[in-house]
């Protein structure tokens, strides 16, 4: 078991890992759209959602993983009415299609829009 921590991906504001990988499959916890660079957070929802990706995918590259190895995602939104937008940008990241779920939250933290967490396989 190992923990997966990157300087490229926001730090985590709470007690827990970035990630974790276990037997060849990479756990990562939900991101969400903190610009690591500067703190900031972009706003509108097709500008979150491209953060988001971007931290997910430097996470799953310091695992050694990638995009093309995600088998499951989880995807929070703040208001299902973004939906259309998010899933746009979604797309031309998880070109694989992997197995989502995706729910509509009451609040998320640092009341940002979206967050998505995944799980790949290596």
């Amino acid at each position: 078991m190992d923990i997966i921590s990157t300087q490229k991906a926001p730090g985590a504001i709470g007690p827990y890992s970035q990630a974790y990988k276990v037997n060849g499959v990479v756990y990562t916890s939900g991101q969400i759209p903190v610009n690591p660079d500067n703190g900031q957070v972009p706003e509108g929802i097709a500008a979150q959602t491209e953060q988001n990706c971007k931290n997910v995918g430097v996470i799953l590259e310091a695992a050694g993983a990638g995009f093309g190895n995600v088998i499951k995602t989880t995807c929070f939104l703040a208001d299902m009415g973004d939906f259309a937008a998010f899933n746009e940008v979604y797309a031309k990241y998880f070109v694989s299609k992997p197995a989502r779920s995706c729910v509509a939250v009451k609040e998320l933290p640092k009341h940002v829009l979206c967050e998505i967490e995944a799980v790949a396989e290596m």
